[in-house]
């Protein structure tokens, strides 16, 4: 029996309301006791570049940004193969309880230490070991985050390659004229397949789907499809790739912003210092200006200047990361951030607004038993632990840590204000997941599946879905009408960020009768929101990891630590860059989400076992269960994970011979979780000291 998304919306929305009201005022007067008779370093070392005071609506803004990236929004659509409800429970509980919490409480122990960031934090609580080994689990949780953030982006924008299954077949309509083109230079034939062509996946009846646009095929070879004996079915050889392109109006929208924020900032900061509602209004207006312009591009001449392919985009996120880390917060970050919280909120608020008016209803199962023992299309194993791994930043996220040890302390005016921007914002976040949940859930399941799972896997599943008694007959009428009014395929598109904006525009849609020819629109406001979401997130990230850096470079040569010095800053900025960005060139989704997922869930551990010291050394051990009690359940849950996929997937690469990849694999999570052992064992030596200190006074 399918649930109406309204009546879970709105619970939703009201447990969110108590916890702010309720649990998180008990955090700042009780457990943190903000005050603001204590002065931040944003105003004790105000230096114009990296610590500047900031308003709280604005700052609200950038962090929001920051920490709100693609973990909100595609963890909760990849979780729907296991249901809708193991996903729901956990970031409604999660957030109020783990996430908003870790939040609040590492922002407020950074910016109690001049801005010191959460390995800083770890050296002064738990000792120089702690310390180090802390640093080195971020610098690792950064490079593998900005990875899985990015990549998303790229599937999202770039032109993409979808693999196709060895001895599948394509059949062409009756008098379709066919072309072809062999490259020298690649070795691969492009054929140009004509609308109304039938993929044929599988040997029963349904298995097979009917593409209704045109689109290119690379396969290898000089002209090597060959018709099936006594058939005009052309079977595909290994290595056939649907060719994709790039979103140009996404592309062309999110370059926009670049402008216009550096103008905001000026605006803000220099023309009329101080007038931020002027700034905003100004701001707010030219980004949607530039939404709406982008529906000119494709079909224009610009639109092969902002159709990127996957390669293209990938060095266009580099560029941007680079530039935004090193200019100062006021100039790009800050502003940008803080435009695109805008659009952000916005677009979050019409979407709940939407859920209440379209009332969609839940299509997908509570809990999929299919897919709950042994995985699905993209992880290969239980519920528990993968769908904690799986959605992350929408209930607690170990990335946030950095945010609020990292950029966002810098900025903080007075104290009171670390609740709103800590606590507020996290929750927040935890909406964004709600919706992402309910966008997806509320899809048909033959639609879900269409456009979820690869093409090249499309064999592997049929059975399955059968027995799910999803109608998979690939020739969904409503998919099929989205997918010419959108003017992209959407069958095999996966990676999660099409699903979200299909639901997405499915549910404004309905919303919204009365304008019902602008699906394509909403389609791509999606896209583009979704790219936007995650890109505010790589700016921040990589200043982070810029600093981290710097601390390390610092202790081989002094000036190399000078966060003011434009060479240095340089030199670690592009280690950071090259490091996140070889590994989005050389992964996919489905190799980097569950390390990014690992790797978030245990900095997030590190993180509250980091806060819960602090709370014993200060004195407030009666305090200690709010963070201890998360920080045992996400060590469960993603320490349970790291043997899954050390003893599962990595192990099978070795196994299949892909050895350095899996050894790599399994090195790294090795020395994540001995990192993490270590800062454990510090903690609970440190905590003992402490006890024992006051039983002897």
């Amino acid at each position: 029996m399918s649930v109406p998304a309204m009546w879970v919306m709105l619970g939703v929305l009201a447990i969110l309301a108590v916890a702010y009201r309720y649990y998180s005022a008990f955090l700042a007067a009780r457990v943190a006791a903000l005050d603001d008779s204590r002065v931040t370093p944003a105003h004790t070392r105000n230096d114009g570049q990296n610590f500047h005071p900031t308003n709280k609506w604005v700052l609200f803004g950038h962090h929001f940004a920051a920490i709100s990236g693609a973990g909100p929004l595609i963890g909760p659509v990849l979780a729907i193969q296991f249901g809708y409800l193991p996903g729901l429970i956990w970031l409604v509980v999660g957030v109020c309880l783990a996430g908003a919490v870790q939040d609040m409480m590492v922002l407020v122990a950074s910016t109690r230490r001049g801005g010191q960031s959460l390995a800083g934090i770890a050296r002064e609580e738990l000792g120089p070991i702690a310390g180090g080994a802390t640093a080195i689990a971020i610098l690792y949780v950064i490079i593998i985050a900005l990875a899985g953030l990015g990549i998303v982006v790229v599937k999202a924008l770039g032109g993409e390659e979808i693999k196709m299954a060895e001895n599948t077949s394509l059949t062409y309509p009756k008098g379709a004229d066919i072309t072809h083109d062999f490259s020298a230079i690649t070795q691969e034939t492009t054929y140009s397949v004509p609308p109304k062509t039938v993929y044929r996946f599988g040997k029963e009846k349904g298995e097979e789907l009917v593409f209704q646009e045109p689109f290119r095929l690379a396969v290898p070879g000089l002209n090597p499809l060959s018709p099936r004996k006594n058939s005009d079915a052309y079977v595909l050889p290994k290595g056939a790739r649907r060719l994709v392109p790039g979103s140009s109006w996404g592309t062309f929208t999110i370059f926009c912003t670049i402008p216009i924020a550096l103008f905001v900032g000026f605006y803000m900061y220099r023309f009329r210092k101080g007038k931020v509602i002027e700034a905003s209004i100004i701001g707010a207006i030219a980004v949607l200006a530039a939404t709406v312009a982008g529906a000119w591009i494709p079909g224009s001449a610009l639109e092969r200047v902002f159709s990127l392919s996957r390669e293209e985009t990938i060095f266009a996120i580099a560029a941007y990361g680079f530039v935004a880390s090193v200019l100062p917060v006021w100039l790009l970050l800050c502003p940008r951030d803080y435009l695109s919280s805008f659009l952000k909120i916005g677009t979050i608020a019409l979407l709940v607004v939407g859920v209440i008016l379209a009332n969609p209803r839940l299509q997908a199962p509570p809990i999929n038993w299919q897919f709950a023992q042994k995985g699905g299309p993209y992880f290969n194993g239980p519920i528990f632990p993968y769908v904690f791994i799986c959605i992350m930043c929408g209930a607690i996220s170990g990335f946030h840590a950095l945010v609020s040890s990292g950029t966002t302390p810098k900025m903080v005016n007075k104290e009171t204000d670390i609740r709103m921007i800590g606590y507020g914002a996290m929750l927040m976040e935890g909406l964004v997941g709600v919706v992402a949940l309910i966008a997806a859930a509320s899809l048909p399941n033959s639609m879900y599946y269409d456009i979820n799972i690869d093409l090249a896997q499309k064999p592997k599943y049929a059975q399955v879905l059968k027995v799910m008694n999803v109608d998979h007959d690939g020739d969904s009428t409503e998919l099929v009408t989205m997918e010419g009014q959108v003017g992209e395929s959407l069958h095999g598109r996966t990676g999660g960020a099409v699903t979200l904006a299909v639901g997405m525009a499915r549910i404004f849609t309905t919303a919204l009768p009365g304008l019902k020819g602008l699906v394509g629109f909403w389609y791509h406001f999606a896209i583009m929101f979704e790219a936007l979401f995650i890109l505010t997130t790589i700016d921040t990230g990589t200043r982070i990891g810029r600093f981290l850096v710097q601390e390390f470079l610092g202790k081989l040569w002094k000036p190399l630590g000078n966060l003011d010095w434009l060479p240095a800053s340089f030199l670690a900025t592009s280690l950071v860059v090259f490091a996140w960005g070889y590994f989005i060139y050389t992964g996919s989704v489905a190799t980097i989400w569950p390390m990014f997922g690992m790797a978030n869930q245990l900095l997030a551990l590190i993180a509250l076992t980091i806060v819960t010291t602090s709370l014993v050394n200060a004195g407030k051990g009666r305090y200690a269960p709010l963070t201890l009690l998360p920080a045992l359940f996400v060590a469960t849950t993603t320490l349970t994970a790291a043997y899954m996929e050390t003893t599962g997937t990595y192990w099978s690469w070795i196994k299949k011979g892909d050895v350095l990849k899996g050894w790599l694999n399994i090195g790294l999570t090795g020395l994540l979780v001995g990192c993490v052992a270590v800062i454990v064992m510090s903690a609970l030596v440190t905590c003992l000291r402490g006890q024992k200190k006051i039983i002897e006074e």
